[in-house]
């Protein structure tokens, strides 16, 4: 979608903020693939969200499953600002996922808290938020560490307020994607973070992202934050 960058970033986003309300630009949802899946090579398994992030007028959305997707698309799709709705290319490997049949809308702009704990937040999005559910197990079974996840769900606008609520609660963050760890957008929520959960904190906001280098599928294992490198960084906050 990168050739369509001017089109979406100069065009789209500026359009309805430029007629003074006037147009939109018919209610525009761009779906695009991203993330890595295990056999993607260097073009296929990006994750670009932080670049459109930073585009005013747009909206990004990323679900985690079949079930957020559907509501989430409709949301977009009725929405009158332009949205880009990336699809973690996990999804399409789902053999089956339990999704309604009737119409159904998910808000944009809201975060879901998935599990609730007292201990550390974990905020992910898109696929990496089953690599966060799956280490918050693994946190709590082997050394009882309460971790709460937090889906982020959309990208921008993102829900500060439940962040920092949560945060707030635990005095531990821990953010983690799979986009390169400068300038990802895991940088923006730990900015906030810092801005307004200081006094809260007990332990330094730690990331837990991509290289900053491409890579190649066959060395996807070593290049994705995986539930051990967040079990790492899960002890290493809890101890701080």
């Amino acid at each position: 979608m990168f050739p369509a960058l001017d089109q979406l970033v100069n065009e789209a986003a500026k359009y309805r903020y430029r007629s003074g309300n006037l147009f939109d630009c018919g209610k525009l949802t761009v779906r695009t693939p991203c993330s890595a899946v295990g056999h993607g090579a260097l073009y296929h398994s990006q994750s670009p969200e932080s670049f459109y992030a930073h585009s005013p007028g747009l909206k990004i959305v990323m679900p985690r499953s079949a079930l957020t997707a559907k509501g989430l698309l409709l949301s977009c799709i009725r929405d009158p600002n332009p949205c880009i709705f990336f699809e973690p290319k996990i999804m399409y490997r789902l053999a089956v996922d339990d999704v309604p049949d009737n119409d159904y809308e998910l808000p944009l702009g809201k975060a879901d808290v998935l599990i609730e704990g007292k201990d550390i937040t974990l905020i992910g999005w898109g696929t990496q938020v089953h690599v966060l559910l799956e280490v918050a197990e693994i946190a709590n079974k082997d050394f009882g560490i309460s971790c709460e996840v937090i889906d982020l769900v959309t990208i921008l606008p993102w829900d500060k307020q439940t962040v920092a609520n949560s945060v707030k609660k635990t005095g531990r963050a821990i953010v983690s994607h799979e986009a390169p760890l400068t300038g990802g957008f895991g940088a923006e929520i730990s900015a906030s973070i810092q801005e307004e959960c200081f006094l809260h904190l007990e332990s330094p906001i730690r990331r837990v992202t991509g290289y900053d280098t491409p890579f190649p599928h066959v060395f996807e294992q070593f290049y994705l934050p995986n539930k051990w490198k967040c079990l790492q960084a899960i002890k290493e906050l809890v101890n701080y």
